[in-house]
């Protein structure tokens, strides 16, 4: 009895509460919501995705072999096609570099401003790949830009002192000396070995005379 009344008492507050009600139903949809992104994920997204993983791999044999004109033919219909899964991205990277090496850069940063790749220096060297499509354009400012991005994407000895310097070559190109001072200056500072490298001093010397 204790049990049927109870029961018969959250029916009756679920019925005239209406705050009630709507917390139940999001709390509900939420459950439902999660659920279905789960299975999703488990068996439609991870196996498309696993896909696409295996089928890149000719497209890009064939761009290391500097077959651009196959690997453009080969990797056009899969980015298509894979678009959003990480083996697309891939694609579509590469797909893009074959434009660049085709001298098409509209065509490259189209491609590369799509791109979202999730390994280590992906990400910075897609944003670094747009600074050079901009600065092959004689877009340098967006070129700078681009590059800083690119720097600060995922700090690292390799690729942020790399941007970096591509960035200060360019505020030198349209006459930003006080940037271009400040960015070898920065890696002079926290990237020593590769200030070293490029001999960094003089560049410093050089823009500091401007």
């Amino acid at each position: 009895m204790a049990g049927t009344t109870s029961f018969n008492d959250i029916k009756r507050q679920f019925k005239e509460n209406k705050k009630l009600r709507l917390i139940t139903f999001a709390v509900i949809g939420l459950i439902v919501g999660i659920l279905g992104y789960i299975l999703y994920k488990q068996f439609v997204y991870a196996p498309a995705n696993q896909k696409a993983n295996e089928g890149y791999y000719r497209g890009l044999n064939l761009a290391a072999k500097d077959s651009v004109d196959a690997a453009i033919t080969e990797l056009e219909p899969f980015v298509k096609k894979n678009d959003g899964y990480q083996g697309g991205e891939i694609a579509e990277f590469t797909l893009a570099r074959q434009y660049m090496a085709k001298g098409d850069f509209k065509k490259a940063l189209k491609l590369l401003e799509g791109v979202k790749l999730k390994d280590t220096y992906g990400p910075a060297m897609a944003l670094g790949l747009q600074g050079d499509c901009n600065s092959e354009l004689g877009k340098y400012k967006d070129a700078m830009e681009l590059y800083v991005d690119a720097a600060e994407a995922d700090e690292n000895e390799w690729t942020t002192p790399t941007y970096l310097f591509k960035a200060a070559q360019v505020a030198e190109e349209i006459k930003d000396f006080a940037k271009a001072k400040e960015l070898y200056e920065r890696i002079n500072q926290d990237y020593y070995m590769f200030g070293q490298q490029k001999s960094i001093d003089k560049y410093i010397a050089r823009v500091s005379n401007k």
